[in-house]
């Protein structure tokens, strides 16, 4: 039976599906029930109730064909570090950073993640600017250690934001060479529903991060905290994203 022509047909758009999930906020393992004891680490009262959307599905998008290549056609190619300005720093990052390289920088809070991270950025060489996007300290609090260190360097920006969209937006516009993210646990998605700092939202940022810098060529190092006993801060699931992970304890640097 067809409608009568003044009356329009529209189709009901479904919305996406809201669920609760249990989350372990050691390991990031997730559960449709809550759970005392973590079948996945072990551990005991790690579970949190975090809202789950499902995504909608929309078009199909053209991407790129990809061919597998022989192994033995590839051409080696050189691979150029760049000097953060500290021998010993270099040594742990076998000789320097690579360009699209994402470095984790772990450390206990105040042990001077920070004050080291702003030495390298007026120290690194290579030509283009620096982003410093902090989500912790504000320009004024920045501003007065660089004066504190004696920095003066015009090629150091900073950006005082933790919104993962609007600071891609800003990494594409600046394109800079070095990009600091301090720290980690502060960083959003709109994507995600839960809380700055919990499993999802650093494990979707960390990735975000890691997609943007190898498309881009964009040398990254992110900073997460880690806490008394050496375990990083409400989630240990970005540390295997970096290509080096580093460990700053009793002002000494560690490679893991």
């Amino acid at each position: 039976m067809s409608a009568p022509k003044n009356i329009i047909l529209i189709k009901e758009k479904k919305m996406p599906k809201q669920s609760t999930i249990f989350v372990c906020s050691n390991c990031g393992n997730e559960s449709p029930k809550w759970f005392g004891k973590c079948p996945a680490c072990n551990e005991w009262n790690t579970c949190y109730e975090e809202k789950n959307q499902n995504k909608v599905v929309g078009k199909l998008t053209s991407k790129e064909k990809v061919e597998p290549t022989v192994l033995n056609n590839i051409q080696k190619q050189d691979i150029k570090r760049t000097s953060t300005g500290f021998e010993e720093l270099d040594k742990v990052l076998g000789g320097g950073l690579v360009k699209g390289s994402l470095t984790l920088l772990g450390g206990e809070p105040g042990i001077g993640k920070s004050t080291l991270i702003l030495q390298i950025c007026d120290k690194v060489n290579g030509e283009g600017k620096v982003l410093y996007v902090s989500g912790e300290e504000s320009a004024e609090q920045i501003k007065i250690r660089a004066d504190r260190l004696g920095i003066n360097n015009d090629n150091i920006l900073f950006l005082g934001e933790t919104d993962i969209e609007l600071i891609e937006d800003a990494i594409v516009k600046v394109k800079p060479k070095l990009v600091i993210i301090d720290s980690i646990q502060t960083m959003y998605s709109d994507e995600i529903t839960s809380s700055p700092g919990s499993v999802s939202q650093v494990r979707e940022i960390t990735s975000k991060i890691m997609r943007n810098c190898k498309e881009q060529k964009i040398t990254t190092i992110i900073i997460g905290h880690v806490t008394k006993e050496r375990k990083y801060s409400r989630s240990k699931s970005f540390r295997t994203y970096g290509r080096y992970s580093i460990i700053l304890r009793r002002r000494k640097v560690f490679l893991l």
